[in-house]
């Protein structure tokens, strides 16, 4: 007798289900992107207790007949594939055929559709016992998932709590939101409404609705095209981040998808401009013809390969990169309302903490949908002044800061300089740090000249660290250190590159060998882009070393001259300011 036989249906679309189906954000997804493939123009989803107890999705799409309607909940069912060259051009978001019947073996299901000529009502439990009757001719579908996981208790058992269900649904949503503007989406738990969009095409409004007006007026439009992709989208300026990678929206032809290697390329570009621990907010659209593009690697169909990924990290990097460099990134110093400042009664050497008065504001850009408040007219009028004198220089002559004089030090840390725009307070060692770090990347892009050490420096290493160094001896030469194998787990270096100061030459190469050690897979990049920084690090001036006039006036000549002269390389502000209307609220002279 026969060992091996067939799955029934129902087992089959259970064990699929176990992929497609993990959790109730899961089911929102295939269903909101069976509603988008119908061109719906609004789709509504309703949750009750975070979809756990009922899901709900409402579209004015082109709906089903009622042949169309029995036939959907049918394994490998599918309107959007005909033959295998298909499978090579996928234009819609749905295409497997799993999702459906994967969603209805776990789950009680009521489907009621019309393409305006019929209407359908569909009853189905456990993806069995289908009832079909007649319906109203309401064009559109209404798809109900009742008791999800109601015949798997284990699944049921390890879904996490409402609230975290709930979060992964409303970020799923907001995601579709900002890759179909065009669409209205409105999202209820509860009877509660989470999030509303108006469907009128315009992006920024979404990310308005979404995010807020505080985000979305320091959002840059981004756009860039070549000859393999078309990129377009919001990056957030420096000052708004994130503490995790969920506020990086990256959509592949109105695709949402998940893929590291495309976020780890958006990160870098804002590379010295954000901690690395912190994310910035972007929402990125691109539009590439499908034959470029696999998304047939798992159910989910959010993980996606690229053909030509190289052209696309050229394309990314340069484009946020080139977006970066057009901002004057200096935070204003915040000023408190004449309210607060009539409410206060505290002593006045108690009035100005440092966390009131050193908390970062950027420059603010007004949202063209009327959000935002307006500018006062004199400061308004001095930046039309401004941007008028920058236009008008050629672009090797300009400079992102205006010049400053220094007028003293405080905390031996901070250099308090003026213009005519206002007050600025300088960090002595961040500022230091952004000139010497782009001296050395300029330097290691130039021939490196090595210089050799008068007492050769030794350093012992364990077994699995001698191998990492012997893999990348080659590198270190390039770049001018000269290190040979001295005995047992023992490397010596004979020379450093010229750029490097001899009093810290020794400290300097051991924090470039830590580099490579402490890597678990060795990038170029970063590798160059770390020791940049720990060497500008070791060679700038720290916080209490004493600096003349004269030190002060190079130190702000140069600093406005650097290619970012806004943060360290670790992502610290070098620089902030008061305006000089700032100064003037705080004194009352102006009640603007």
């Amino acid at each position: 007798m026969s060992k091996i036989k067939i799955m029934d249906e129902i087992l089959a679309n259970k064990i699929a289900a176990g992929e497609v189906v993990e959790k109730t954000m899961n089911v929102v997804k295939e269903l909101v992107e069976n509603s988008i493939d119908a061109k719906s123009d609004e789709i509504k989803i309703e949750l009750i207790d975070s979809g756990v107890k009922e899901i709900k999705v409402t579209d004015n799409g082109i709906g089903m007949d009622r042949e169309d309607a029995s036939l959907a909940f049918s394994r490998h069912a599918t309107s959007k594939l005909k033959n295998l060259d298909d499978l090579f051009n996928i234009e819609s978001l749905g295409f497997r055929g799993e999702a459906l019947p994967s969603i209805a073996s776990v789950s009680n299901i009521e489907l009621k559709t019309s393409n305006g000529e019929v209407g359908t009502y569909l009853t189905l439990s456990g993806g069995k016992d289908m009832k079909i009757e007649e319906s109203d001719l309401q064009k559109g579908t209404t798809i109900t998932v009742k008791d999800l996981f109601y015949n798997t208790p284990v699944r049921l058992k390890y879904l996490r709590n409402l609230y975290v269900e709930l979060a992964n649904i409303t970020d799923y949503i907001n995601k579709m939101a900002l890759s179909y503007p065009d669409i209205k989406f409105t999202l209820i738990n509860n009877d509660k409404i989470l999030l509303r969009t108006d469907g009128n095409g315009d992006l920024r409004k979404v990310i308005y609705q979404i995010y807020g007006a505080d985000i979305t007026k320091k959002m840059i439009e981004i756009s860039g095209e070549n000859d393999d992709y078309y990129i377009h989208g919001y990056i957030s300026y420096p000052e708004m981040t994130k503490s995790n990678r969920n506020a990086i929206t990256t959509l592949v032809n109105g695709r949402v998808i998940k893929n590291n290697e495309l976020n780890k390329i958006i990160v870098d570009a804002y590379h010295t401009y954000i901690p690395k621990d912190k994310f910035p907010i972007i929402v990125l659209n691109i539009e590439v013809d499908p034959i470029l593009i696999d998304i047939n690697i798992h159910p989910t169909k959010m993980d996606i390969k690229f053909s030509k990924m190289d052209t696309l990290k050229e394309l990314v990097s340069e484009e946020v990169t080139k977006q970066l460099k057009k901002l004057t990134l200096i935070p204003t110093v915040a000023t408190r309302s004449e309210e607060a400042l009539r409410e206060t009664t505290i002593p006045l050497y108690k009035a100005f903490k440092k966390e009131e008065i050193t908390t970062p504001k950027y420059e603010e850009t007004i949202l063209d949908f009327s959000v935002a408040e307006e500018k006062p007219k004199e400061e308004e009028k001095e930046t039309e002044e401004n941007n008028e004198k920058i236009e008008e220089k050629p672009e090797e002559e300009q400079v992102r800061i205006k010049k400053m004089i220094p007028r003293g030090i405080v905390y031996s840390t901070y250099i308090i300089a003026e213009n005519e725009d206002g007050m600025y307070i300088i960090d002595q060692h961040a500022a230091a740090e952004r000139i010497n770090y782009e001296k050395v990347l300029k330097s290691l892009k130039e021939k490196v000249i090595p210089v050799d050490l008068l007492i050769p420096v030794k350093i012992e290493l364990t077994t699995s660290e001698i191998l990492m160094i012997r893999n990348h001896l080659d590198i270190l030469k390039e770049y001018g250190f000269l290190a040979e194998e001295f005995g047992r787990n023992t490397i010596i270096i004979r020379t450093h590159p010229s750029w490097i100061p001899e009093d810290i030459s020794e400290d300097c190469i051991r924090k470039v060998v830590d580099i490579i050690i402490t890597k678990e897979s060795f990038d170029f990049d970063q590798f160059v882009w770390r020791m940049a920084a720990t060497m500008a690090c070791r060679m700038s001036v720290k916080a209490n070393d004493y600096l003349s006039y004269e030190d002060q006036m190079w130190l702000l000549d140069t600093l406005r001259h650097c290619e970012n002269p806004f943060t360290c390389p670790h992502g610290r502000p070098t620089i902030i300011t008061y305006t000089k209307y700032d100064l003037e609220k705080l004194f009352k002279r102006s009640l603007d």
